[in-house]
């Protein structure tokens, strides 16, 4: 049966002759714990950013609080569109010659696992370059990055994500019941043709450039903060630097660890072709790996951030009897105080009138 060019058969070769024994309670158990925690967590993240719109509308902060929005959104329908399939699937004993006739929900399932899959690192990266441009170029940031350029951001970040999904269905290529008989997703096993190597690849290419994007603009904005500290000796920087900083190693520590694996397992597929030895296992298991990226992106983008660092800080100097670093001034926004100190450290005239600020201060 070629099965990748009979759309009303696709997949169902897999369902004969499965290697993957997986234990239904076993899944069904992280099914449902996956979707529970991104749900509440995407929710509670929401909630946050609905109520720091109402208090912040500044024009510098609205266009991240319009990409994270964008971000949390995305990933709260992944685990719910995705989540609701996926336990669909194991209350019908994953009998999907029963429920998949016509191939039409194997095939809505794996445009949605390839849309929230890119969506969100897409969106990762382009939060990355925004907050790069706002600690390098501040004016540029504050006069160009509009919110009506970044909704225009979202839109094309979204259609690209749903032309990459896509683009099998165009092709006339369905997508493939995989190995576990869980979910669907682009074919991976005994892989022949030039195609199915193409979309494998094409994936995994996506999602490593929109990672080294990320790691290269955050690196940068971390340099540049870093730079700026040393250079302006204003306490008011302060504490925004050491929320930013954490912010951006986390940021790229957990989109690498989760999203990695299962990128790579794609790209050694798509490589090695029929002759590639990743088991069931290993491809669920950096499934599972990817998808707890999207419940940790609420917490590393907006759950950490500095009433949280301020608690955590006091908690710690509390339990260690040690104060070594001085956090009383937290005072104004991370992407105001950004601002500003990028802003006073590259205008000259502004050097020299905090020069002047402590002999005036001394003659009064």
């Amino acid at each position: 049966m070629n099965s990748s060019k009979s759309p009303g058969l696709a997949g169902f070769g897999v369902l004969k002759n499965t290697t993957c024994h997986t234990e239904k309670k076993i899944s069904v158990f992280f099914s449902i714990i996956f979707m529970t925690a991104g749900i509440l967590s995407n929710s509670l993240a929401i909630v946050i950013l609905m109520k720091a719109y109402q208090r912040f509308r500044q024009k510098s902060k609205a266009s991240f609080l319009l990409l994270a929005s964008g971000l949390v959104v995305t990933d709260l329908f992944g685990h719910l569109i995705n989540g609701a399939i996926a336990v669909f699937v194991y209350a019908s004993d994953k009998d999907w010659i029963r429920f998949n006739q016509s191939n039409i929900l194997c095939s809505v399932f794996g445009i949605c696992m390839v849309f929230f899959g890119l969506c969100p690192l897409f969106l990762g990266s382009v939060m990355a370059v925004e907050r790069c441009i706002g600690v390098t170029k501040p004016i540029f940031h504050s006069t160009k990055m509009t919110s009506r350029h970044v909704k225009m951001m979202l839109t094309m970040v979204c259609l690209f994500a749903v032309l990459i999904a896509l683009l099998p269905i165009l092709r006339f290529r369905a997508y493939q019941i995989q190995a576990s008989r869980t979910w669907c997703f682009y074919k991976t096993e005994h892989v022949e043709d030039w195609e199915d190597r193409f979309y494998l690849l094409l994936f995994s290419c996506l999602g490593f450039l929109a990672l080294a994007i990320s790691f290269l603009c955050n690196a940068v904005t971390g340099i540049t903060l870093l730079r700026v500290k040393f250079k302006s000796q204003q306490r008011q920087g302060r504490s925004h630097h050491f929320e930013m900083i954490i912010q951006l190693l986390a940021i790229m520590c957990v989109s690498c660890i989760c999203w990695s694996p299962f990128l790579a397992t794609m790209a050694r597929i798509g490589i090695n072709e029929g002759r590639s030895k990743e088991t069931c296992e290993t491809i669920l298991f950096a499934l599972r790996m990817a998808t707890w990226n999207q419940i940790l992106d609420p917490w590393v983008y907006i759950l950490l951030r500095k009433a949280v660092l301020k608690n955590l800080y006091k908690i710690t100097s509390g339990c260690c009897g040690v104060h070594v670093i001085n956090l009383h001034m937290w005072e104004l926004s991370s992407i105001k105080n950004s601002l500003k100190v990028a802003a006073i450290s590259e205008s000259p005239v502004s050097s020299k009138q905090i020069n002047q600020q402590p002999l005036s201060s001394m003659g009064q």
